[in-house]
């Protein structure tokens, strides 16, 4: 439901274009992230989200999108805005409070140091996005305990999820990637991303459009070489050769088939057995199978 099925709208969406290319992404974004939140079981009885916003394109969409679904009755919870001013130099502190308090949204300003910590303990040369990034999280954990609220809301999209996922293929040696929903390491809180079905490009023409204030940040985009924006231009080159090509990776991600991969902590490997004539198929014991010979061993 928009502007057009009903007379008011939420002040984020004010001035919003009226052209059906804008339309239409608007409802998408919409529908996207309703079916994300749906899909993994995001809202629970009572909830109270600290909704992250760091000023960039992405974590605007995803205050206006969530505001726009609370406004329409389909978002049962209550929302907090938090922005972590980290002491970069040169960032616009009230850049985002006086658009907040301008939109009528509830939030929540905090100041903490972080900037000089990530500059003190990283050496010349070194990415500073691992550090600053827990620095960040912790932060943002504490002020979800101080505020009352069960869960953490990040503006991670598709592109993000998929980004990570190459990341930790390329470098981690490992299968993984951030997941829609998942619970701290303390068990306290979750942390969401409503986002992770929208597309990059949807949130770059969405907050362009709206012409939120967008600020960039110059701590971690200033470096170069980093792994990401490696893997980013590796999917930008295979994105431009066959379009779609994301969101059939993307899809994958959703399709996952431990019996044809190859962690056995994942799929019985050794419990596959064959169906003997007239015995049902089922799991075998240890005990059926032979141990291997010691001369056939690898390290003989």
């Amino acid at each position: 439901m928009l502007d057009d099925d009903a007379g008011e709208i939420h002040p984020l969406f004010a001035g919003a274009p009226t052209s059906t290319e804008f339309k239409k992404l608007r409802k998408r974004l919409v529908r996207e992230t309703r079916e994300a939140i749906e899909a993994y079981g995001m809202v629970t009885r009572g909830a109270r989200w600290l909704v992250c916003l760091s000023g960039g394109k992405d974590s605007y969409t995803l205050l206006a999108v969530l505001h726009e679904l609370q406004w329409r009755g389909l978002l049962p919870v209550e929302l907090v805005a938090c922005n972590l001013d980290q002491g970069q130099p040169g960032f616009p502190a009230t850049v985002l409070p006086e658009f907040l308090a301008r939109m009528g949204v509830a939030h929540r300003i905090e100041y903490q140091d972080t900037y000089s910590v990530v500059m003190d303990k990283i050496p010349a040369g070194r990415t500073y996005c691992s550090l600053c990034s827990r620095l960040r999280r912790g932060n943002l954990y504490r002020i979800a305990r101080e505020e009352g609220c069960s869960a953490v809301v990040l503006g991670h999209h598709r592109d993000d999820i998929l980004e990570t996922f190459f990341m930790n293929l390329f470098h981690g040696g490992r299968l993984a990637t951030m997941p829609p929903k998942l619970v701290n390491e303390e068990g306290d809180l979750f942390v969401l991303r409503p986002l992770a079905y929208v597309a990059e490009a949807d949130c770059e023409k969405f907050a362009r459009a709206m012409n939120y204030p967008i600020i960039p940040c110059d701590l971690c985009g200033s470096q170069d070489g980093l792994q990401r924006q490696q893997v980013k231009a590796i999917l930008d080159g295979w994105e431009a050769r066959s379009p779609g090509r994301r969101q059939v990776m993307f899809r994958a991600l959703m399709n996952a088939r431990p019996s044809h991969l190859l962690d056995p902590a994942l799929f019985d490997f050794a419990g596959l057995a064959l169906a003997a004539p007239g015995v049902a198929p089922g799991a075998a014991s240890a005990a059926d199978f032979m141990q291997i010979p010691p001369k056939l061993r690898h390290d003989d």
